[in-house]
């Protein structure tokens, strides 16, 4: 017998079967138009506000000199600096120019199954990684970056492709950062003096990475930059994302920012940065991340690094949980060297992020934030919650080992434990009706963590 063409079935007479037809209830997906309008209306797929941390990662051919900046080259020849000029007099010959960095940019340490152990360890969920900065080069086989990429010059391999393939084997969701504009290439030089009347940079250049980077390597998340110096109109942003939502391979769960043209940033796009290591002071009403560098100077990796320009590990993770507590996630950048080696100072700072998160991710991994993010008396205290339950995150140790805190209301159900430790606290309620939480009478070293603690609230209001 041939299988029913539909799952409901009335047996009439003996064995004839009357098929009875019913009409579908899939919804039709639904279709963005090349407008904000429609376009800031797609909800952000969840498992971007669930993941909270991710590393960003600087890597290019501004990671051979690694002095300054990964704008080495527009300080040196675009807004010449002193600083600049004086570094290539000192170290290299009369005549060099940026191109000729480009195969000392060798990568030859690069062992992608190595960064993503680290970042594994790390408590990452996602990592972004440099496909083209503002100079040009891209990290993979482009076909429209002629003898100007990974493949053909330097390392001669897809580092793009590497790095995802490894992440992957994780489960680590894989970010591709893209520039929009080139500093000095020609065609993006005639747009200008065009006064963006043109667009042979555009649809000869930009374009056509962004779609062979999405059907290539099925990005999870698209981390645009380089559109501050013109519109989005320029740069066909709203057609691409309307592409990307309604017909590209990764149309479900791509994740895109707000980098897409003067004026988008904050306002336009999928989750905002607004700009770099933008801090809000209260809670926003749209999901946000926050991007920021170990190396508080620079992005890529830098020769000239001290010690004093590298983040605590203690404000590190205190900018994590201030971020996590107002809605945002937390992308952390390192700069790899030109070799493809990561910094020790890095990995230092990483790893100690992962053994703070192994410990306290719960309340960092798929929380919300609370009715109140955060309360200040003697110490600031922040506040993460999953329905009833809300932790509390405080950076330094209470006076007699007494947590004072006023927002939680208990119930009789109320529990009170510590993450990384077993049992529960005892709580009692002052005259103010303030919580009194009876912390844990250890040594330091018998801590579960050095900073940051956290209590675990159930059953509270």
């Amino acid at each position: 017998m041939r299988e029913p063409k539909c799952w409901l079935c009335l047996v009439v007479t003996g064995l004839v079967p009357v098929v009875v037809s019913v009409k579908s209830t899939l919804a039709t997906p639904r279709r963005y138009t090349a407008d904000w309008v429609s376009l800031d209306t797609r909800p952000l797929p969840s498992w971007f506000d669930e993941a909270k941390f991710g590393v960003f990662v600087h890597w290019g051919v501004f990671s051979v000199p690694a002095w300054g900046s990964e704008w080495f080259w527009w300080h040196w020849k675009g807004q010449p600096q002193a600083g600049y000029e004086q570094f290539m007099r000192r170290y290299y010959p009369p005549g060099f120019s940026y191109a000729d960095f480009g195969p000392q940019f060798t990568a030859r340490f690069f062992r992608p199954e190595q960064w993503a152990d680290l970042f594994e360890a790390s408590g990452a969920k996602y990592v972004v990684l440099t496909t083209k900065h503002h100079e040009g080069f891209t990290n993979w086989p482009s076909p429209t970056s002629w003898n100007w990429n990974s493949k053909d010059v330097g390392p001669h391999r897809d580092l793009v492709g590497e790095l995802g393939a490894a992440l992957r084997e994780r489960n680590i969701r894989y970010g591709l950062y893209h520039s929009l504009m080139e500093w000095f290439h020609p065609l993006y030089i005639i747009d200008k003096k065009n006064s963006l009347k043109t667009q042979h940079f555009v649809n000869t250049k930009t374009m056509p990475e962004l779609y062979h980077l999405v059907n290539s390597y099925r990005p999870d998340l698209i981390w645009s930059d380089g559109d501050w110096e013109c519109p989005d109109t320029y740069w066909n942003s709203t057609s691409f994302l309307a592409w990307l939502y309604n017909d590209s391979p990764i149309k479900d769960e791509v994740v895109v920012n707000d980098r897409w043209g003067q004026g988008c940033s904050c306002n336009h796009g999928g989750y905002f940065n607004c700009q770099d290591k933008y801090k809000p002071e209260k809670l926003p009403d749209h999901k946000w991340e926050m991007c920021t560098s170990i190396d508080r100077k620079s992005w890529g990796y830098r020769c000239d690094m001290l010690l004093s320009d590298i983040l605590p590990a203690f404000e590190i993770i205190k900018e994590l949980v201030k971020t996590v507590s107002l809605g945002g996630n937390y992308l952390l950048n390192i700069g790899p060297t030109r070799d493809g080696l990561i910094d020790p100072i890095f990995q230092e700072r990483l790893l100690t992020i992962g053994k703070w998160l192994n410990v306290s991710g719960e309340a960092i991994y798929s929380t919300r934030p609370w009715r109140v993010q955060m309360e200040k008396d003697k110490r600031t205290v922040w506040y993460t919650s999953k329905g009833t339950t809300v932790y509390a995150i405080f950076m330094h140790w209470p006076e007699h080992g007494i947590l004072k805190i006023k927002s939680p209301k208990t119930t009789e159900s109320t529990k009170i434990m510590m993450l990384g430790m077993h049992g529960n606290l005892k709580w009692s309620k002052d005259s103010k009706d303030s919580l009194l939480i009876t912390l844990p009478s250890l040594p330091p070293s018998g801590l579960p963590v050095k900073f940051a603690w956290t209590v675990k609230m159930t059953n509270v209001k």
